[in-house]
């Protein structure tokens, strides 16, 4: 596609987690020689408008960027997008922008098991608590990396997801790829399928990229390759 080659990659996580779900991912691509950037620990989060302030200061203004968004932060791309020098996105297991001028954060299924979950500060249990501990089996690799994980996350209040990211038009004509984890995603990769994008489904749960990083680091550098974007000499 004659996509500039001489781009950072910038490693997203969702508010609800943190920079430590791209650690291995972060270490193995920088040693193949790509130029990465993880922004650091959300800290307190109350709107949308916290989530984008502190991924702006984290993504310089000029450098020419590949964003790789993983989970809900796939739904600020079009934001970020307009205010940054974004050259293509690789979306991770993650939620689209919608073409409309804004973007719900929760589906409305999803809002309503979270109403459920809303302790009396309005405040929503840490992501981990969301689930049984039978949802979790598999999910991280060992212990030690679920702790990494827990330490990052924050607790959202419940308005959080009432809310709607702003969604700027531009970002369709970026060119971008879909990298699916099973079908946790599997509405976004249909998306990305008839957009004609390049898809990639990797056997894996939400947090591939922890029990599988050099896999998941493969098939990045596979998509990101069909971009035009190609690893570093």
């Amino acid at each position: 596609m004659g996509a500039d080659q001489d781009v950072r990659l910038a490693l997203l996580a969702s508010p609800l987690l943190g920079p430590a779900v791209w650690a291995q991912v972060a270490e193995r691509l920088t040693l193949r020689g790509w130029d990465v950037l993880v922004p650091p620990p959300y800290g307190e989060v109350t709107s949308p408008a916290d989530v984008l302030d502190l991924l702006s200061a984290a993504l310089p203004l000029n450098d020419p960027l590949v964003l790789v968004p993983h989970s809900n932060v796939g739904l600020y791309v079009a934001a970020l997008a307009a205010a940054r020098n974004v050259r293509g996105v690789g979306f991770v297991d993650a939620g689209l922008p919608s073409d409309d001028p804004t973007t719900p954060v929760a589906p409305a299924a999803l809002r309503e098991f979270l109403a459920s979950l809303a302790g009396q500060d309005t405040l929503l249990p840490v992501w981990t608590r969301w689930w049984s501990d039978d949802d979790l089996t598999g999910l991280f690799p060992d212990a030690r990396t679920r702790a990494a994980v827990e330490a990052e996350q924050i607790r959202l209040p419940l308005a959080y997801f009432d809310a709607v990211v702003p969604s700027p038009p531009g970002w369709q004509q970026l060119p971008a790829a879909y990298l699916a984890f099973g079908d946790t995603y599997e509405a976004e990769r249909a998306t990305a399928e008839r957009l004609g994008w390049p898809v990639e489904t990797l056997a894996g749960r939400h947090l591939h990229q922890l029990t599988d990083p050099e896999g998941v680091c493969a098939a990045l550098e596979g998509l990101l390759g069909r971009l035009g974007f190609a690893q570093p000499r």
